[in-house]
């Protein structure tokens, strides 16, 4: 895998739990949920996959980063 594609991975990654986030806060605030027709025990959930699903990716985009830089310190 090349560097670009890592981090176009990663930051996708990242992309998507946000998205997720953004999704289950949408469903947790729902009219649904305020007059309790919907339980929030789902959405909650999944706001901690995604929540982890953003960690992970952010773990890997330091990784990537920190590659990046040995490569150039190596070179200089």
């Amino acid at each position: 895998m090349n560097i670009t594609s890592a981090f176009t991975s990663a930051l996708q990654g990242i992309r998507r739990g946000m998205d997720g986030l953004d999704r289950n806060s949408a469903q947790i605030a729902s009219a649904e949920q305020m007059r309790g027709e919907a339980s929030p025990v789902q959405p909650l959930v999944e706001s901690k996959v995604n929540r982890l699903q953003v960690e992970a990716s952010a773990s890997a985009l330091r990784a990537i980063d920190e590659a990046v830089g040995s490569l150039f310190d190596d070179k200089a």
